[in-house]
């Protein structure tokens, strides 16, 4: 089963049906502008999911139910998994598109699985068609969680994508984002710095930092290296994401001329980095 999602305006503190369309009701509770409703499964899991606070509220639920989330990206919704009572378990990515990958979701599924957290990371969907296929096979929830658009597009997501697209074509010293066939919204433009993981893309964020280029690094550790949900699972791809991956502005106020200047630098440095050592 799949959840419908639905947008509306700030609402107060108070529920408000937005529409009953095939299968769950969606619903907007508190001040969130979307919320997620799931309804009950054959395990007997039913989760809402408000992604103004990003919480879970139990409805009814076994003790035991476990939800997969993904290891990179995934803290907020772990942490709204746990909150509802269940236990979230994380699950390896798509190397590309950073998302939860559905051949992933396989090696981790257990009885007690009642629902995968399929969240868009950075603008970007997951497979969904590979998870439906997932949760169709093994009569499980899909909660599609983090979706940041809805309804038509404004100028400053025109202006972040055309500055995105921009940069795709410019940038050779870094690996830029890799977007499927679906639209990427670029929430957070994300790329990876190549070399030898977590020291050559710190440096090369601090060395960005001092030519004036603002950088930042969108997920520090993966899940599974999280206190409080620290395992000894092996999630290689969230571990390698988590280790190269650094973001940079693409925002709406941008000039063709700072973009420019970024690429420049960041084609530079990557150019340093892909030297071989002496």
């Amino acid at each position: 089963m799949v959840l419908h999602a639905g947008v509306c305006g700030r609402v107060g503190h108070r529920r408000t049906i937005l529409h009953k369309g095939r299968g769950p009701l969606v619903l907007v509770t508190g001040t969130a502008a979307l919320v997620l409703f799931v309804t009950r499964s054959s395990r007997g899991a039913a989760i809402m999911l408000d992604m103004g606070s990003t919480q879970f509220t139990r409805l009814s639920t076994r003790p035991d139910a476990e939800v997969l989330v993904p290891a990179y990206g995934g803290h907020d919704v772990a942490e709204a998994v746990r909150s509802a009572g269940a236990r979230p378990v994380p699950a390896d990515i798509d190397p590309r598109s950073l998302c939860i990958a559905p051949n992933a979701v396989l090696d981790v599924l257990t009885p007690r699985t009642v629902a995968i957290a399929a969240l868009h990371l950075f603008g970007h969907p997951p497979d969904l068609l590979g998870l439906r296929q997932v949760t169709q096979r093994h009569a499980l929830e899909i909660v599609e969680c983090g979706v940041t658009r809805e309804g038509p597009v404004s100028l400053d997501d025109r202006r972040r994508r055309q500055h995105a697209a921009y940069l795709n074509s410019r940038l050779t010293g870094v690996e830029v984002p890799a977007a499927r066939r679906e639209e990427h919204n670029y929430d957070t433009y994300v790329v990876r710095v190549p070399g030898n993981g977590r020291p050559d893309r710190d440096a090369f964020k601090q060395a960005l930092r001092t030519r004036g280029i603002r950088c930042w690094v969108p997920v520090r550790n993966p899940l599974h290296w999280t206190p409080g949900y620290r395992s000894l699972s092996r999630l290689p791809h969230a571990e390698r994401a988590a280790d190269e991956c650094l973001a940079l502005p693409v925002d709406g106020t941008m000039t063709r001329r700072d973009l420019q200047r970024m690429a420049s630098a960041c084609n530079a440095l990557g150019g340093l980095l892909l030297e071989p050592a002496c």
